[in-house]
C-alpha cells in the first residue's frame, strides 16, 4: 500500500526530478503569490478608492490588461519562436517588475488616478503578450515531452497555491497596512522568477529549432487553421475565458453589492475558489494524456455550478459553490493547454501557444466590459448567469461539431490529441528522467 501511494506521488511530482523545472516552479510560485496580493489590492483600489464601486471601470481595467494579448499575439508568437526563450523571460519579467513598481509609486505618493491604472494595465498587457507564449512554450524545453502534461498540471498547482493564499493575504494586508504595501509586494516578487532563471543549467535545456525568415506569422495561422484538434480546445477556452472566467469582476460585485462584505471577505472568495482549482491541478498532474471528455464534462459542470453561483441566496452558499466551479474551470484549462502543446510541432509551438493565450486571455477585452456593464445594468447575479449560459451552449456546439465534422472524427479515432515526437540531443537519464 505504501509503495502504491509512493508511486502515485512520484507520478504527480515527476517533473521535479528535472532540476531546471524545479527552480522555475519555485520562482513562479513566489511571483504568483505576489501577483495575487497585488491584483486584489488593485481591484479594491479601483472599486473603493478611485470609483464608487463601478464595475464598469473595473471591467475596463481588466480588459486593457488583456487587449494587447489579442492584438499582438501572432507577432509575439513569432518572436517567441525566433529568440531563446530563457533570455526573453529575463526581459519580460524585468519589464513587468518595473511596470508594477510604477503603480506602487503612484499610489504611495498619493497622485494615483483611474487613468494611471488604465495605462499601466495596458502596458502590462503589452508585455504579457510576449511573456505568455514564451512561458507556455518554455515548458517543453525544460522537461521531456512525456512529462509535459505533468509539468502543465504542476504549473497550475503552483499558480493555484498562490491563488489560494494570495487574495486572503491581500485582503488582510489591505485592512492592516493598506493598498500600497500590497502593490510593492507584487513588484518585488518578480525577482523570484529572475533568480530562478539565473540558477538554471542552460546546458540541460532542449531549445526548439529557431524559426528564421519572413512569413512566420502567416505560417502559424495556417498551421492552426488546418488543425481541428487544436481549434476545438481553442474555441472552448475562448468561451470560458470571455464569458465564464471573469471572477475578478464577479466576485468583487457579489461581495460588495449583493452580500455587503468588506475586503477580508472579498479576498477570502478567491482563496476558497482556489481550493477547487488546486485540487484540479493536482489531478491534472497525474493525468498522463488529456482526452476530449476531460474538456467537455468539466465544462458542463462549470456551466451548471456557475448558474448555482448566480442564484446563491447567501455569502456562505456562494463561497462553498466556488470550490466545484474552480475545480471544473481549472480542469478545462489544464486539459486544453496540455492538448495544444502536445499536438503542436516544436518549431511552431511558440506561435501556437501565442494564439492559444490570445484566444483565452484576449477574449477578456470583449467579455470584461460586457460583464461589467451587465453588472451595472442588470445586477451582479446576471454576470454569472450569462457565463453559465454561454459555456453550456459551447458544450452543445462542440458535440455537434464532432458529430458532423469528418476530419475531427478521424482525429478522435486515431487518438486525440496526437503525440508529436520530440528528439532530445542528449538521451542521458540524469538529464532527462
Amino acid at each position: 500500500m505504501n509503495r502504491a501511494v509512493g508511486s502515485q506521488l512520484g507520478r504527480t511530482f515527476a517533473s521535479f526530478a528535472v532540476v531546471n523545472y524545479a527552480w522555475y516552479f519555485a520562482g513562479s510560485l513566489v511571483s504568483n503569490l505576489g501577483l495575487w496580493v497585488g491584483r486584489t489590492a488593485q481591484d479594491w483600489m479601483v472599486l473603493t478608492q478611485l470609483t464608487d464601486h463601478s464595475s464598469t471601470a473595473l471591467g475596463y481595467v481588466t480588459a486593457l490588461q488583456f487587449l494587447p494579448i489579442a492584438v499582438l499575439a501572432p507577432t509575439m508568437g513569432a518572436v517567441a519562436d525566433r529568440w531563446p526563450k530563457h533570455t526573453l523571460l529575463y526581459i519580460t519579467q524585468s519589464l513587468l517588475a518595473v511596470n508594477a513598481l510604477a503603480l506602487w509609486i503612484l499610489d504611495a505618493t498619493g497622485v494615483i488616478q483611474l487613468w494611471h491604472v488604465l495605462l499601466i494595465a495596458l502596458i502590462q498587457g503589452a508585455i504579457s503578450s510576449l511573456d505568455n507564449p514564451v512561458r507556455q512554450s518554455f515548458v517543453p524545453e525544460m522537461v521531456p515531452m512525456r512529462l509535459v502534461p505533468n509539468a502543465v498540471g504542476l504549473n497550475s498547482t503552483q499558480f493555484n497555491c498562490a491563488r489560494l493564499l494570495g487574495p486572503g493575504i491581500g485582503g488582510l494586508l489591505i485592512a492592516g497596512v493598506g493598498v500600497p504595501a500590497c502593490l510593492l509586494i507584487n513588484a518585488v516578487s518578480f525577482a523570484a522568477v529572475i533568480v530562478s532563471l539565473a540558477m538554471m543549467d542552460r546546458s540541460l535545456l532542449t531549445p526548439a529549432p529557431a524559426r528564421r525568415g519572413k512569413g512566420a506569422v502567416r505560417e502559424g495561422l495556417r498551421y492552426v487553421r488546418g488543425r481541428p484538434d487544436i481549434l476545438v480546445p481553442m474555441v472552448i477556452v475562448f468561451m470560458l475565458g470571455t464569458f465564464g472566467m471573469n471572477f475578478q469582476i464577479t466576485n468583487a460585485l457579489m461581495a460588495t453589492k449583493v452580500f455587503r462584505k468588506g475586503p477580508g471577505e472579498y479576498g477570502l472568495l478567491g482563496s476558497i475558489m482556489a481550493v477547487g482549482t488546486l485540487a484540479a491541478a493536482l489531478l491534472a498532474a497525474r493525468r498522463a494524456h488529456p482526452r476530449l471528455r476531460t474538456l467537455l464534462i468539466p465544462l458542463a459542470g462549470f456551466a451548471i455550478f456557475t448558474a448555482v453561483l448566480g442564484l446563491a441566496p447567501s455569502y456562505l452558499v456562494y463561497a462553498i459553490t466556488l470550490v466545484p466551479v474552480g475545480l471544473f474551470a481549472l480542469t478545462v484549462m489544464t486539459s486544453a493547454n496540455a492538448t495544444v502543446q502536445m499536438a503542436s510541432d516544436p518549431d511552431v509551438r511558440g506561435r501556437v501557444m501565442a494564439l492559444y493565450m490570445a484566444i483565452f486571455m484576449g477574449g477578456t477585452p470583449i467579455g470584461a466590459p460586457v460583464i461589467g456593464w451587465i453588472g451595472d445594468a442588470w445586477g451582479p447575479r446576471w454576470t454569472l448567469l450569462i457565463g453559465s449560459i454561454a459555456t453550456g451552449l459551447t458544450v452543445i456546439g462542440v458535440l455537434l461539431f464532432v458529430r458532423f465534422h469528418d476530419g475531427m472524427r478521424m482525429r478522435l479515432r486515431a487518438g486525440w490529441p496526437p503525440r508529436v515526437a520530440v528528439v532530445h540531443p542528449v538521451e542521458d537519464p540524469e538529464k532527462i528522467p
